[in-house]
């Protein structure tokens, strides 16, 4: 038998962490190996303030790093609702089988199940159900060769949501690990995309293995 009090659990708005603005970059730099890194040493309870570039020398002969190899896809598409012609924002999150896709659209309240959203160059899709997210399934169609061709074409690269800009091309190669070869994420794994060619060469030299394996 238990006797005492139980701790109420931590909630959510305490991890809350406010952000100054003009501490938000809009841009990535321009070398992505030039970023800031911090360094917590747990031994002496010290934090140093270094250069990404600097994180070799805390790697050691034999070790291993794992990189997680997956591409990015420019999955935020816009649309027009073939009646009313009002836009609509469409992000894709994954392909479910044969043309359907699962997706976010916004906004939400003025896409019903039985809209048809018009894409441009022969591509529309039918709204057919909705998910328990609060998001749509699509049944695409279309009288392009390849429906990922032209996703890759007039997808626009899925920003951080604390950016607020309008995408630019420059994201499409910005927002992607220098090693991604497997499609299928619609965001990337951030921390990889400070790893330069440059770096992991330098990494590799110094007798430091890299796998790679595939998270979307």
């Amino acid at each position: 038998m238990f006797f005492g009090s139980v701790e109420k659990p931590p909630r959510l708005s305490e991890f809350e962490l406010e952000v100054p603005e003009e501490l938000i970059a809009d841009h990535p730099t321009k070398k992505r190996d030039e970023c800031n890194l911090m360094v917590l040493d747990r031994k002496k309870e010290t934090i140093e303030h270094k250069k990404f570039t600097d994180i070799i020398d805390y790697l050691n002969k034999g070790d291993v790093l794992v990189m997680n190899n997956t591409r990015v896809y420019p999955a935020r598409l816009y649309a027009f609702k073939d009646k009313s012609e009002a836009k609509v924002e469409v992000f894709l999150l994954r392909e479910l089988s044969g043309d359907l896709w699962e997706a976010m659209v916004k906004p939400a309240r003025k896409v019903r199940i039985g809209n048809k959203l018009i894409f441009g160059d022969g591509v529309e899709c039918d709204v057919i159900d909705n998910t328990v997210s609060g998001g749509r399934v699509l049944r695409f169609e279309y009288n392009v060769p390849d429906l990922h061709e032209f996703i890759e074409q007039v997808g626009h690269s899925p920003l951080p949501p604390y950016i607020e800009r309008e995408p630019i091309p420059e994201d499409k190669d910005n927002y992607q690990t220098v090693y991604a070869t497997e499609r299928g994420s619609v965001a990337a794994p951030t921390a990889g995309t400070h790893f330069s060619k440059e770096l992991l060469k330098k990494i590799e030299k110094k007798g430091i293995k890299l796998a790679y394996i595939t998270l979307h």
